[in-house]
């Protein structure tokens, strides 16, 4: 099989694995001195209303409630300056914090099918997990949920909220709640703001750098370390899904989009401790088997495309995504018909991702690195090797490859 570098395929199959709900409509776009305005409202009553006056988020509640009015906010907090994009569930803009001047991401999903409901929770659950932050993963600030002229700010976990309640109902049950009303529902998800693009845009707009390389290869990797040490499977990396934030000056990764994602639990390892066996009470995230083939093509392990994987899985997607950023491996896709990083395995007249290749022929031999005169070392070869293995236990962990990455990083 021969892989094919720096040249455009053109991908007209259909895309497989968990689809994604259809683009919202074109009303929600706002005008630039439209204001977002979320209040976060915690009280025991289980009756509670949240309401919005105009296109700005604002509280109210029944005549029986006696809130106090220190916990309402009086101004509006975000002011919403452009959209800067749109994607299959939702519509991100750019925004200004009122208080502190500071620019954020406000990404609005619209929750009218249990398949997009789905989709938000997942984001939020995954995001509000995380306990700790880390430089190269989008820190949530705050999440909304707005239905039919009432806000609420989001609590994982929130029992009280009974909208919360429903949004989670219909997730697990895959359909619309017997007489849930019609009016649309809305999460607001308030992000850092990052300006330099994504993956895509930043690297194949730049002459190449084998100093920018490492750097994000180390930062990637440093992510995905961090997500599993946390329980959490990605299960759409891509580089649409990795941002760029420039605003120390110098290029730092932000993994982001966590639609697809799932948080594990339930799973716990066991460790020797001298002579006695010790639980420790954790979630052994590789041994966590996901059966939902979800993610995007030409990032996919072979075992997603059966759907009967692990964690694994990420490391396979971050693989393709080093090999292709390190020797600009693009495609053109069919749909946004723009130039995406991402490998490929050439098949006669067509182009396949290799995870899929891979699982038609298990004894298939990649072509690392593809170009004679590469700069690849000899170590990230035989990284990129093991990481897209065939066999998952063949591949390194997310921790293993982080200690790796800083050595191939380094001697190169």
């Amino acid at each position: 099989m021969e892989l094919r570098s720096g040249t455009q395929g053109r991908i007209t199959r259909l895309r497989r694995g968990c689809k994604r709900a259809e683009p919202p409509n074109a009303n929600v776009r706002r005008d630039a001195s439209k204001v977002l305005r979320p209040l976060p409202v915690e009280t025991n009553d289980e009756e509670e209303e949240l309401m919005e006056e105009g296109d700005c988020f604002s509280t109210g509640f029944h005549k029986h409630d006696s809130l106090h009015p220190a916990m309402f906010f009086k101004t509006p907090r975000y002011s919403l300056i452009r959209e800067v994009g749109r994607g299959s569930y939702g519509v991100v803009y750019e925004a200004i914090a009122r208080r502190s001047g500071a620019r954020v991401a406000v990404k609005k999903l619209r929750c009218d099918a249990p398949e997009k409901v789905e989709l938000a929770l997942a984001e939020f659950w995954a995001l509000a997990s995380l306990e700790k932050k880390h430089e190269n993963v989008v820190q949530l600030e705050e999440c909304v949920l707005q239905r039919n002229g009432m806000a609420q700010k989001m609590s994982h976990g929130n029992k009280r909220n009974k909208q919360y309640l429903r949004l989670v109902e219909t997730s697990l049950k895959g359909e619309r709640i017997l007489g849930y009303p019609e009016e649309p529902c809305y999460l607001w998800f308030v992000m850092e703001f990052c300006d330099g693009g994504d993956l895509n845009q930043y690297i194949l707009s730049r002459r190449p750098d084998p100093r920018t390389n490492r750097i994000f290869m180390k930062q990637m990797t440093s992510a995905v370390a961090f997500l599993h040490k946390n329980n959490i499977v990605h299960r759409d990396l891509k580089p649409d899904n990795i941002l760029i934030s420039q605003k120390s000056g110098s290029p730092v990764i932000k993994v982001s989009d966590f639609g697809l994602s799932k948080v594990c639990a339930g799973l716990s390892c066991m460790e020797n401790e001298g002579d006695n066996q010790v639980n420790k009470n954790m979630v052994n995230i590789n041994k966590f088997w996901l059966s939902s083939a979800c993610g995007s093509d030409f990032y996919m392990a072979p075992e997603v495309w059966e759907g009967h994987y692990t964690a694994k899985a990420d490391i396979f997607a971050l693989g393709i995504i080093i090999w292709a950023m390190i020797e600009r491996i693009t495609f053109i896709d069919a749909e946004s018909k723009r130039e995406l990083l991402g490998t490929y395995v050439r098949q006669g007249t067509e182009i396949v991702p290799v995870g899929e290749a891979l699982l038609e022929n298990p004894k298939m031999v990649l072509n690392i690195p593809q170009k004679t005169r590469s700069i690849m070392s000899e170590g990230i070869k035989r990284l990129l090797q093991d990481m897209l293995a065939v066999n998952p236990q063949d591949r390194p962990d997310a921790s293993q490859l982080e200690v790796r990455m800083d050595q191939v990083t380094c001697a190169a």
